[in-house]
């Protein structure tokens, strides 16, 4: 089997934080998730309609180490993406894809911790030639919705507060 092997890496310059949006298409996707605490600790479980997952602190940070933490969340958004949109566009043309494998990797530095560049790394292999392959996986680094979204420094706002 062969392997197709190419690493991507989003620049500083390219991860530009904005407070204005930039024009979009017609198309829209209204996505809409939660977590909630489980049984007083810290834990918490993560949703989106039927889907779940554990979202935790590390055990020495004070929390369970029972789940993703948000800075692996945040990275592994990056990855379910790019592997999605390659399985989309690859069915679109014509392409069966039999490995996919995105590895995302970056620091997370300062107080409070932000991520700095989020570099990845992209593995594929189907039934078609690498040429064509590599051209579906820049295609896809260059449409997905994820790595674009931080690449345009998407705005992130508070709108809301309840306190018991």
């Amino acid at each position: 089997m062969d392997i197709l092997f190419l690493t991507l890496v989003a620049t500083e310059s390219m991860l530009t934080l904005s407070g204005t949006q930039k024009p979009r298409g017609e198309l829209s996707m209204h996505i809409e998730v939660e977590t909630q605490n489980v049984d007083g600790e810290v834990k918490a479980l993560g949703s989106a309609g039927p889907f779940t997952l554990v979202v935790d602190r590390p055990a020495e940070g004070g929390g369970g180490g029972l789940g993703f933490n948000g800075g692996q969340l945040l990275y592994l958004a990056v990855a379910g993406c790019i592997s999605n949109d390659l399985f989309r566009d690859a069915r679109a043309d014509g392409i069966e894809l039999r490995h996919v494998r995105v590895k995302v990797s970056g620091d997370f530095v300062g107080e409070p911790a932000v991520s700095e560049a989020i570099c990845y790394q992209v593995e594929v292999s189907g039934d078609a030639p690498e040429e064509q392959l590599r051209a579906l996986i820049d295609r896809v680094d260059e449409i997905a919705e994820i790595p674009n979204s931080l690449r345009q420094g998407t705005l992130v706002s508070l709108v809301g507060t309840k306190v018991r």
